[in-house]
């Protein structure tokens, strides 16, 4: 690679588009910019006034923006578009250009700030907020997004993907209640509309739902969501039945109501049959998946892991892969299949890296049951400890307390009573 160019200056373009013209000094000077101030500024000795730049500018067929700068854009404008690009970057996810955009978006944040933009800092913040948190890095996105929203709150039902993150981040966190709040207000504000608009309402009842269910209110949660699906939904279009229904699935199976959840899932997977959402549909399918292994179904929850896989392509989205090799290793050790449960959570925890705890607790707790079945029980007892650690923070505490059953267990199969006892005392502090 070259010697770096050195980025032409004022003068130097002002010379170069003189004589593209084919004008001498004396024929681009007019009243008030004589040829020998042209000739200082080419020569780099003097910077042109505004005035002389928009006479020059006039002559030479250019704006004074291009002329001085050497884009047509000012400032303002190429911060605004230098923003759009890195923003679209983080919404699409594409592979090797988060931190491009990530880097971007710094720049734009800081430039705004030293300039007063206060729209433009605040979009730049929720930028680095969404692509924090895509990349699991809860407690950045949190401080961004809570930043921008403070200077300038949006309105709930025009950017529920930024109040989506902030609660997901929340709950991550394990700092459910915080979600909970958030929602609640995102709710308030949405049915407060006139016209109302059921589909926000419904999106955001489904966000409160899974807020109130990590925060161990999934009565509550249900309460909400059935209130719904029992009232008119003409209205309604099919993602946001969809959504209530995934909603409705999602409460009823956490709650060990399973069939109800198939129930419900399928219902979902219904609708989306009828669209070409084949995203959302492989989704679904895993939730039916997920409903039927929890239930005692395994066998059955294959069709619909392997109807996923074909959807979700070569290429899933790391959440999604991880969340469908979890619920296959969880599969594997319903069916006795140790080396395969192994596998497949180990697959997932590398797919969901450090983001979504609360699914690293789930693939954590396959793997230490693979391992179980497997006969390693060392590997085993570590890997139920973080586990539950995982467990205990972000989901309900019925789940970690299940899990540290299945490893008093493990323990007392393996002859470590003591251990056995001391991981059930664990349990009882856990909850029910």
């Amino acid at each position: 690679m070259g010697p770096r160019s050195e980025p032409e200056t004022v003068g130097q373009r002002l010379r170069r588009l003189r004589r593209e013209r084919g004008m001498s000094q004396r024929e681009l000077s007019s009243p008030g910019v004589s040829y020998a101030y042209i000739s200082r500024i080419e020569a780099g000795a003097r910077r042109p006034s505004v005035k002389a730049l928009r006479l020059l500018a006039r002559k030479l067929k250019v704006s004074p923006e291009y002329l001085e700068r050497g884009s047509d854009l000012r400032e303002t404008d190429e911060r605004e578009l230098e923003l759009a690009e890195a923003e679209l970057q983080v919404r699409l996810g594409e592979d090797g250009q988060g931190q491009a955009a990530e880097a971007a978006l710094a720049r734009v944040l800081e430039e705004a700030l030293a300039t007063g933009e206060t729209a433009i800092a605040c979009r730049a913040r929720i930028g680095l907020g969404l692509a924090a948190a895509r990349n699991g890095r809860d407690a950045e996105a949190v401080e961004q997004l809570e930043a921008a929203l403070v200077v300038e709150p949006l309105q709930a039902a025009g950017r529920p993907d930024v109040y989506a993150t902030l609660g997901r981040a929340y709950s991550n966190l394990g700092q459910p209640r915080r979600a909970v709040e958030l929602f609640e207000g995102c709710l308030a504000e949405v049915r407060a509309q006139d016209p109302p608009d059921q589909a926000s309402e419904i999106r955001y009842a489904t966000y409160l739902s899974y807020a109130l269910t990590d925060a161990g209110e999934s009565e509550r949660a249900e309460r909400l969501l059935v209130d719904l699906a029992e009232g008119p939904l003409e209205s309604a279009d099919s993602y946001t039945r969809v959504r209530l229904f995934w909603s409705l699935g999602r409460v009823a199976t956490r709650e060990g109501r399973t069939l109800s959840g198939l129930s419900y899932f399928r219902r979902a997977v219904a609708l989306l049959e009828a669209t070409e959402d084949t995203l959302h549909l492989a989704q679904a399918h895993v939730s039916c998946a997920w409903a039927l292994t929890k239930s005692g179904r395994a066998q059955e929850a294959g069709g619909h892991l392997e109807i996923a896989e074909q959807l979700f392509g070569p290429k899933p989205d790391p959440a999604d892969l991880g969340w469908l090799r979890t619920e296959q290793a969880k599969r594997a050790v319903v069916l006795g299949q140790g080396a395969e449960a192994v596998a497949r959570a180990q697959e997932a925890l590398a797919a969901l890296g450090t983001s979504d705890p609360g699914e690293r607790g789930d693939a954590s707790l396959a793997l230490a049951e693979g391992y179980g079945l497997e006969g390693d029980i060392d590997s085993a007892d570590a890997t139920f400890r973080q586990a539950v650690e995982l467990l205990a923070g972000h989901r309900p505490s019925r789940d970690s307390a299940a899990a540290c059953r299945s490893w008093a267990k493990l323990l007392r199969r393996a002859g470590r009573e003591q251990e056995a006892l001391d991981v059930l005392e664990r349990a009882v502090e856990i909850g029910p």
